[in-house]
């Protein structure tokens, strides 16, 4: 993709704009698929055979050799050794004494790994952690995906609440589960009868990630992962009980439409009965929303949530399992790569520049790339990097995932340039002006001319 991508407009999470107001298909892996095999709908009227010629003795046909098969069709796949060494100087000058802090790579569209510092050591990626957790979201669910919150009716007249992590669920779509719920009857099938509802959600010890710091805990962006998550579970700091929380509001809108409850809490794991019966559901932005909160304002939430859409299973660890099993099926260098969480709050992920840059080059030739790209942050213009590279050649140039943990900074994404898009990864652990420094290393990469002249 040599041009820019036009801006799409991004929707804020309800989450951050209604708070105050509560007073509380694998990429390379999936063939095309087949066309319909349901057998053709017969013709209303008989239709008479032909006469058949008269039979004569079979003669076997003459074999004929079949072409080869064609060649699969190749992905550019990021290669081993440095092909730009001018580049790769003029990097080195940059960071200068502070290389021991850095991993750098840079890629083009063919493959060719233009430049690359220390490359393949490990690191702390922080949020860039995030262009996993959207890649994969993006492969598995498509660009047409949204997270739905579902109302049910159990046999025994039971309903129960079924969530998918939505980041956007508040107070107006709990209401209207509240007026839903007293509508439907309860024991005695009158809107004053008391309404059974089970609130399906994650057990306590699994609201947070194991490797986040509980600190993070206490802060919006820490705030714990459950199914159903009114505001993204943060006010102004996290909902420490957001269960609690939740089963206070519910309790609250149904005694405001007339009608009694009686609401417990019930294990989100358990399968629904296969006579359940839906009566309403409330479908999140899509999915191009979903991956702008993400990646664009980078938001811990929705990034885990996709995480966990994207392997299918809330449970964490199976789910970084199923992530790194689709990485690798990519073909993408896995080596010391380690994903721990979906949002690179958790301290124990560890990514190579190397492997971003790969990714970002695997990901420019899927079918959904520029879904995937527009979900970036752009430099001087929106999200993370609104506020960073105005006036430069950066400025709208910069699609890219910004990472900040105390002492890790990175930038990630993709670089317009003359002669098309470079794949950039930028990941400090440690330098002492990390922002400035990614800056200028960009506007090297954006210097097509240090490496013209390649085969």
């Amino acid at each position: 993709m040599a041009s820019p991508l036009p801006l799409r407009p991004l929707r804020r999470p309800v989450a951050l704009l209604a708070a105050a107001g509560l007073g509380l298909a694998p990429l390379g892996l999936s063939p095309i698929a087949p066309a319909s095999a349901e057998p053709a709908i017969a013709s209303a009227e008989p239709v008479l055979a032909p006469a058949l010629p008269p039979r004569r003795p079979l003669t076997p046909a003459p074999r004929l050799a079949l072409p080869p098969e064609p060649a699969p069709l190749a992905q550019p796949l990021l290669q081993s050794e440095v092909s730009c060494p001018t580049l790769q100087q003029r990097i080195a000058s940059v960071v200068g004494g502070e290389a021991w802090a850095w991993s750098i790579s840079v890629a083009d569209p063919s493959g060719r790994l233009l430049a690359d510092l220390n490359g393949t050591r490990p690191r702390i990626p922080a949020s860039n952690q995030k262009l996993v957790s959207t890649a994969f979201a993006l492969d598995r669910l498509g660009p047409d995906h949204r997270l739905t919150t579902q109302l049910w009716r159990l046999s025994d007249g039971t309903l129960r609440l079924v969530g998918q992590g939505d980041p956007d669920l508040a107070l107006p779509q709990l209401q209207r589960f509240a007026r839903l719920a007293v509508g439907s009857g309860g024991d005695g099938g009158s809107p004053a009868s008391t309404v059974r509802v089970q609130l399906a959600e994650e057990p306590a010890e699994a609201w947070w990630p194991q490797g986040w710091n509980p600190a993070d805990r206490a802060y919006a962006y820490g705030a714990p992962i459950t199914r159903l998550a009114l505001t993204s579970n943060a006010i102004d700091d996290a909902v420490s009980n957001p269960a609690a929380r939740l089963r206070t509001l519910m309790q609250r809108a149904i005694t405001k439409e007339g009608g009694q409850a009686k609401l417990e809490l019930v294990s989100a794991r358990a399968p629904l009965p296969g006579d359940a019966v839906l009566l309403h559901e409330e479908p999140s932005i899509d999915m191009h929303g979903l991956l702008s909160l993400a990646n664009t304002e980078s938001h811990n939430f929705t990034a885990e949530v996709l995480l966990r859409s994207a392997a299918g299973t809330w449970d964490l660890a199976e789910a970084s399992r199923r992530s790194t099993a689709w990485l690798t099926a990519q073909g993408l260098p896995m080596q010391g790569v380690r994903i721990a969480d979906g949002s690179g709050l958790d301290r124990s992920n560890r990514l190579t520049s190397r492997f971003l840059a790969a990714l970002l080059l695997r990901m420019d030739q899927h079918p959904f790339s520029r879904d995937y790209q527009a979900s970036m942050a752009v430099a001087g213009k929106r999200g993370t990097l609104r506020n960073l590279y105005i006036g430069t050649s950066l400025d709208g140039r910069l699609f890219a995932k910004t990472g900040t943990l105390t002492g890790v900074r990175a930038i990630s994404g993709v670089l317009q340039t003359a002669d098309g898009p470079r794949y950039v990864s930028a990941i400090s652990n440690g330098a002492s002006q990390p922002n400035t420094t990614i800056g200028q290393i960009f506007r090297q990469v954006q210097n097509t001319q240090l490496c013209q002249g390649l085969n």
